[in-house]
């Protein structure tokens, strides 16, 4: 199922001054009426103009943030500016900047109902900068970008619309937990309160511990805002947990993303229902094996890498180790340009 409805084409003055402050600046996507029966939807594109160039624009980034996540990493904007990308990010309908009152935060019933704003901010990119585009997508934003890739190149081609590599960070390719959630019991049982019981919520969601480990307030050391992203999450409805495993099933099944990929990964799960240090050095929210398992359905040419001591969102982890993730996805943004030459 996709979304059809006709967008709006930006206006040349149609970006304003973003909540990041001097540099950034966000465009509004309409999306007419929500599918799912929450009123009009929009979503967001944020864009990094940095006051100078240091070094020469060759391509364009094009991030996706994750479940409970919008966009707030000043750091990856400026980093990958300074390998010469032009940097832009999407909060998806009903996500961070694109909540309005009254709607459920990222609820879906479909993911490929993100292709609307996907496939205009793709539009958007290319048409500001002519450069290829370089898709990023961590966590459940990981399981989204493939899935639209894979869509496109049945359909146009990935390489006709510009897209020139993959990145996702700890992408989110199964179902986290005790193994009979991943049975065809399992899935029976979500698909039918998917679809009987779809704003019905998963219980035993209140754990903080990756929040904890990531914000100011508790033992972290970033500022954003916790209405988009709260510690403990938001409530997780069968209705779009049913949407998330059709997504699984379907990557399982193999995909053609059109595109080599780089995956980043933590080297260590670690399942913690309160915080401690070790909440710092590993992935508290996926099971890295499961990621190392998918990897390979992706349909081209992939590079995974375990960062030692990587929190669930790498970019995210202490700084000694981002710095280290940094270093494995320039290496790869060089052989990848080395490739496009």
């Amino acid at each position: 199922m996709t979304n059809e409805t006709p967008l709006t084409r930006p206006l040349t003055d149609s970006w304003q001054p973003d909540i990041l402050g001097e540099g950034y600046e966000q465009h509004r996507i309409p999306l007419g009426t929500d599918p799912d029966g929450e009123g009009t939807v929009e979503a967001t594109l944020v864009r990094y103009l940095p006051t100078t160039a240091a070094v020469e624009t060759t391509a364009a980034v094009l991030y996706v943030h994750g479940f409970t996540d919008y966009f707030f990493q000043r750091h990856l904007a400026e980093h990958m500016a300074a390998q010469g990308y032009r940097f832009f990010a999407l909060d998806l309908r009903k996500c961070g900047r694109s909540q309005r009152p009254g709607q459920t935060p990222h609820y879906v019933t479909d993911l490929a109902l993100y292709d609307a704003e996907l496939n205009e901010s793709l539009r958007i990119v290319r048409t500001e900068t002519d450069l290829p585009v370089l898709v990023m997508g961590h966590s459940t934003g990981g399981l989204v970008t493939p899935l639209w890739l894979d869509r496109l190149q049945r359909s146009e081609g990935v390489a006709a619309q510009g897209i020139s590599g993959l990145v996702l960070n700890s992408p989110w390719f199964d179902l986290q937990g005790p193994a009979y959630y991943r049975t065809i019991i399992g899935d029976t049982v979500i698909g039918g309160l998917g679809r009987l019981r779809a704003m019905a919520t998963l219980p035993g969601q209140k754990v903080t511990t990756y929040g904890d480990s990531l914000h100011h307030s508790a033992a972290g050391e970033w500022d954003y805002d916790l209405d988009w992203k709260p510690l403990s999450g938001y409530p997780v409805h069968f209705g779009w947990l049913r949407a998330i495993r059709r997504g699984h099933a379907q990557l399982q099944r193999g995909l053609d993303v059109g595109v080599p990929a780089l995956i980043l990964r933590s080297k260590m799960t670690k399942f913690m229902r309160e915080y401690g240090p070790a909440a710092d050095v590993a992935d508290t929210v996926l099971d890295v094996r499961q990621i190392q398992r998918w990897s390979g359905c992706l349909g081209e040419r992939t590079n995974i890498v375990p960062i030692e001591g990587a929190r669930h969102d790498v970019f995210l982890s202490a700084e000694a180790v981002r710095q280290r993730a940094f270093i494995e996805l320039d290496s790869w943004l060089r052989w990848l340009a080395d490739q496009r030459a």
